[in-house]
């Protein structure tokens, strides 16, 4: 008998754990600040502790950073590390230097950007921002509303319990992609689902 693959290993796991469904999708940000810092701050941090709370009172302080244009007004003339309680000089540089590629690329709105990701070029374009990874860049994606499966250390592990071998990025980002497909789920709700899981289970949140 063959043995079921990763996609089929993922969807099984996910039923035992988590159940049917439905999974709702993390819907992301409409200011266009807190998708920056969102994606810039968030690597190594406790979410909804510690990152959250400062991006709501971005989102209340600076209103209108709501579009990149503005967020970028608001680089200028304030010190986004003090703005966001957060001594991390290069999670600030990356901030910035995301702002400046959307810029330069014209993007300016949440829309722009779900756009933008269409462009075959845009993914080479941000992982070329230094601390940008694959990652990070389906992350971007899923801040602005589409569906992708940004692959952390908490879907590793998920994927781990239910026995799916050490892949790389790409193939354990199809193998969750391919899951979701056999059960239904949009690939941007299930990761979410797990990562929700994991997160809580592992006391990141």
């Amino acid at each position: 008998m063959t043995p079921p693959g990763p996609a089929r290993q993922l969807a099984d796991h996910v039923r035992r754990v988590l159940g049917d469904g439905p999974f709702p999708s993390s819907g992301g940000w409409f200011h266009m600040g807190a998708v920056i810092c969102d994606a810039s701050f968030q690597a190594r941090t406790r979410y909804v502790s510690t990152l959250l709370p400062r991006l709501l009172r971005l989102q209340e302080e600076w209103p209108d950073a709501v579009t990149v244009r503005g967020f970028r007004a608001r680089l200028a003339a304030h010190d986004l590390a003090v703005a966001m309680d957060f001594r991390s000089p290069g999670k600030v540089a990356k901030a910035h230097d995301i702002t400046d590629l959307l810029v330069a690329e014209g993007v300016d709105t949440r829309e722009d950007l779900h756009g933008w990701l269409d462009r075959p070029t845009a993914r080479a374009a941000l992982r070329a921002v230094k601390g940008v990874g694959p990652k990070s860049v389906d992350y971007i994606g899923n801040l602005v509303g589409r569906s992708h499966v940004a692959v952390d250390v908490h879907l590793r592990a998920f994927a781990a319990d239910a026995g799916v071998p050490n892949l790389g990025y790409e193939h354990l980002r199809a193998a969750y992609e391919d899951a979701a497909a056999l059960l239904g789920h949009e690939p941007g709700a299930l990761e979410h689902a797990v990562w929700r899981s994991r997160s809580a289970a592992a006391g990141n949140s």
